[in-house]
């Protein structure tokens, strides 16, 4: 004769809601420990850009220390030194017309790789992959040779130049990716309406890759803002741009600290801006092609 259990269903889920609940739980605290720790260096970078040099050069650190503008109003000159301004332009310069590029010459190359795929399309894109095996410092020389001898040496453009392809082989990676879940549906029935391949490109293809596009432009900007090497070595007054400025308070008379900190939240904030603007956009583009 068999036994029956004459235990409600329900007691017997009961537990296993609690067990996962709990973890949840965990899981949920690890998640913002691990975000404040990530948050927590940029954090105390902006509260040390708010006291003078003395407290911010204390150790241990001051936290109760008064806070001031001090850094800031030294930072944009308000003391009759350097300005900031023709630095942060070359930056945003060379950083907005050189991820326009990117796009421009990304957009129609994932598209042979993708949509209509070349012969080899593989060796194509391994191709642009080995691109980034070699070290950047090993093409420094060579690049400043060729910068001086054709008279490019503190030139914005050579900078855009650089960034372009130093983005390229990234941009056209991350959109072979993003292009391939384009319906081809679509795009054969605007070929069909008698669209050529620019009406395709601009009217059909990029309005549905968007957020790919969006995080590739993201992501392309911040390198080209944060690339110091090139421009430390190549520029020097009329083409420096924001990193190459911040190189200056560091000096033989010691760490400006306070003044560093405030011009690393300067120069920090249009990349954070962006950031913010295309966050939507930034997670749809990186999430794509991660679920079929």
């Amino acid at each position: 004769m068999t036994a029956v259990s004459l235990s409600p269903p329900g007691r017997a889920a009961a537990p296993a809601a609690r067990r996962a609940r709990r973890r949840s739980a965990a899981l949920g605290v690890l998640a913002w420990a691990a975000g404040i720790g990530f948050c927590l260096p940029a954090l105390w970078m902006a509260l040390t850009s708010l006291h003078s040099e003395t407290d911010a050069a204390a150790n241990p650190p001051a936290l109760t220390a008064s806070l001031t503008l001090d850094g800031y109003r030294a930072f944009f000159g308000a003391d009759g030194g350097s300005t900031p301004w023709p630095s942060l332009l070359n930056s945003l310069s060379a950083s907005a017309l050189s991820t326009v590029l990117v796009l421009l010459l990304a957009l129609p190359a994932a598209y042979a790789l993708s949509i209509r795929p070349v012969r080899k399309w593989r060796d194509v894109m391994f191709f642009f992959l080995s691109t980034k095996m070699l070290p950047v410092v090993a093409g420094l020389l060579p690049i400043y040779l060729f910068a001086k001898n054709a008279g490019l040496l503190d030139n914005i453009w050579l900078l855009v130049i650089l960034y372009t392809s130093m983005n390229l082989p990234i941009a056209v990676w991350m959109m072979q990716s993003f292009l391939a879940d384009v319906p081809v549906s679509i795009i054969e029935a605007a070929q069909v309406d008698g669209a050529r391949l620019p009406t395709v490109l601009a009217r059909v293809v990029a309005p549905v890759a968007a957020p790919g596009i969006a995080a590739t432009a993201l992501i392309c900007f911040i390198f080209s803002w944060n690339e110091l090497l090139f421009a430390r070595v190549l520029t020097g007054v009329a083409a420096q741009t924001a990193p190459v400025y911040l190189t200056g308070f560091v000096t033989s008379q010691g760490l400006f600290l306070a003044q560093l900190c405030a011009a690393s939240v300067v120069v920090s904030l249009p990349v954070l801006a962006a950031g913010y603007a295309a966050q939507d956009k930034l997670v749809q583009g990186l999430s794509l092609g991660a679920v079929k």
